[in-house]
C-alpha cells in the first residue's frame, strides 16, 4: 500500500514538473507530464523524479512527523503533559515572566493611592535540537530493496530520537534536589536482594502523597513514574500491587493514592547521600547513585514538538561509493513550567549490619 502511494505521488510531481517544463516551450503540459513519467520509469540515469529511488524527502518527513506524534502519546506519563506546539514559532516558545502581583490595601484613608509598577519580561525558551547522525544507503540497496530499506531505516532513527527525548523529559521533570517545593525521598524498605540498596514500600508512595498535600498540590493530575527498581520491588513485595500492576482495559499500571502510575525503563539517577539529581548523561558510582521514581504535577509542566527534517543527499553526488546518505534533525522539550509540585523517590543504600559483616 505504502509503495502505491509513493508511486502515485512521484506521477503526480512529475506531471507537475513536466507540464511546467512543457508550458515554458508551447507545448502542451500533458505531453510534458506523459515525457517525464516515461523518462523516469525507465531511464535510471534521470535524477529529478526518483521514481526508481521511492525517496521523497517530503513524504519521509510527513510520515516522520506523524511517527513522532503518534509515539508522544503513546507514553502515558508524556502525554498527560499540555503541548505547547503551537506556540513554537522558529523552534522558540516566548513566555511571559510575570513580574509580580499588586499590594491590597485594606481600608485605606490614604489619597492619592500609591502608584506600584510591575514589569513583565518575555522569556524565550529554545526546544531541544536531536540529531541522529548520517546513515549510508547504497544505490545497490536502494534498487533492490525498494521502499523497505528506506522505511527500516527511518523508523530507527525515529526510534532512536525518541528513546533520547523520552529519558531527557523524564529527567526534566525530575527536582534538581531536595527542596521546599520538590520533596526527594529515600525507600524505607528492606535490603534487596542484592543488598545495594533499600527497596520501595507502599508507604514511601504515601509519603510522597502526603508532601504533595502540605504543598496543597491538586489531586487530578498528580503522576508517579516508577523506575525498573521500583517496579521490582513492588511487584516482589506487595501481592496486592501484583494482582492490579496491569488495569485490564487500560493496559497501564492502576492508580495508587492519587497518582496515576506509569513505569519507564530510563529513570534519573540521584546521589542519595545529598538528594541531588546527578546531570544526564553522567556514569553513575555504584557506592552511592541510584534510581529514582519521578512524581510530578501534569498541568504545571509543559512539552513542544518544534519542526522536524529530513536531510538526503544522492549517491550520484559520491560516484566513489555510490551511496545514498540519511539523517533527521528534531525538535523537542519537555520543562516544569515553575520548580514546584515535583518530587522523587530514591532508593536509599542500607545500613551496615551491626555485627559489622
Amino acid at each position: 500500500m505504502k509503495n502505491i502511494l509513493f508511486l502515485m505521488m512521484a506521477v503526480i510531481a512529475n506531471f507537475l514538473i513536466g507540464g511546467f517544463c512543457a508550458s515554458l516551450v508551447g507545448l502542451p503540459p500533458l505531453v510534458g507530464g506523459l515525457v517525464l513519467n516515461a523518462v523516469a520509469a525507465f531511464s535510471p540515469l534521470y535524477g529529478v523524479a526518483g521514481l526508481r529511488s521511492g525517496v521523497y524527502t517530503e513524504i519521509w518527513t510527513g510520515e516522520m512527523v506523524k511517527a513522532f506524534r503518534a509515539s508522544v502519546e503513546s507514553i502515558g506519563w508524556l502525554n498527560k503533559i499540555r503541548s505547547y506546539d503551537q506556540y513554537a514559532e522558529n523552534d522558540v516558545i516566548h513566555f511571559v515572566h510575570i513580574g509580580g502581583d499588586p499590594d491590597v490595601l485594606v481600608n485605606n484613608s490614604t489619597y492619592p493611592i500609591p502608584v506600584q509598577a510591575i514589569t513583565d519580561a518575555d522569556k524565550a525558551i529554545s526546544l531541544d535540537k536531536y540529531q541522529t547522525k548520517q546513515t549510508p544507503v547504497t544505490d545497490d540497496e536502494l534498487y533492490a530493496l525498494s521502499y523497505d530499506k528506506m522505511a527500516s531505516l527511518i523508523e530507527r532513527h525515529k526510534d532512536s530520537i525518541n528513546e533520547k527525548k523520552y529519558s531527557r523529559a523524564l529527567h526534566a521533570l525530575a527536582p534538581s534536589m531536595h527542596g521546599p517545593d520538590m520533596p526527594v525521598l529515600l525507600t524505607s524498605g528492606d535490603a534487596s536482594t542484592d543488598g545495594l540498596r533499600t527497596m520501595i514500600t507502599r508507604a514511601d508512595i504515601i509519603a510522597m502523597k502526603k508532601s504533595f498535600d502540605t504543598l496543597k498540590v491538586p489531586i487530578a493530575g498528580r503522576v508517579l513514574v516508577l523506575c525498573p527498581d521500583h517496579v521490582s520491588d513492588l511487584l516482589q513485595s506487595d501481592q496486592k500491587f501484583a494482582e492490579q500492576y496491569y488495569h485490564y482495559t487500560t493496559g497501564k499500571v492502576s492508580n495508587l493514592y492519587g497518582f496515576e502510575v506509569y513505569e519507564y525503563a530510563d529513570a534519573p539517577v540521584y546521589r542519595t547521600t545529598t538528594k541531588a539529581k546527578l546531570a544526564y548523561g553522567t556514569v553513575p558510582v555504584a557506592a552511592t547513585d541510584r534510581q529514582a521514581s519521578v512524581a510530578f504535577y501534569a498541568p504545571r509542566m509543559m512539552k513542544a514538538s518544534g519542526s522536524t527534517t529530513m536531510y538526503y543527499s544522492e549517491a550520484k553526488t559520491d560516484p566513489a561509493t555510490q551511496q545514498s546518505l540519511i539523517n533527521f534533525r528534531h525538535y523537542f522539550i519537555c520543562l516544569p513550567l515553575k520548580n514546584e509540585a515535583l518530587g522523587a523517590i530514591v532508593s536509599g543504600i542500607p545500613e551496615p549490619d551491626g555485627d559489622g559483616s
